[in-house]
């Protein structure tokens, strides 16, 4: 059942497009093509083993941890606040 003007499904098509938009930003930040023999972050070398198990690698796991620990870029939130829907 549908609010407003919204469409019927609506609310599925904003979950579904916001899981599209993520999946895409995650693939476009996977690394392609060759890979680097020395961590572009620190300069160690990167071990085979990582390099045959990630193509395209440019960075050693303690760089590569420290990455992921940054803060991910929110984003848009399509569904808006309650408290903007209720005024």
């Amino acid at each position: 059942m549908a609010n407003g003007w919204a469409p019927d499904g609506a609310v599925q098509d904003q979950i579904d497009d916001t899981v599209t938009d993520e999946v895409m930003k995650a693939r476009a930040r996977m690394p392609t093509g060759e890979g680097e023999a020395h961590c572009v972050e620190c300069g160690d070398d990167i071990p085979e083993g990582r390099r045959l198990a990630i193509p395209g690698v440019r960075t050693c796991v303690p760089c590569q941890s420290a990455l992921d620990r940054r803060p991910a870029d929110i984003g848009f939130n399509r569904r808006g606040s309650k408290d903007s829907q209720l005024r």
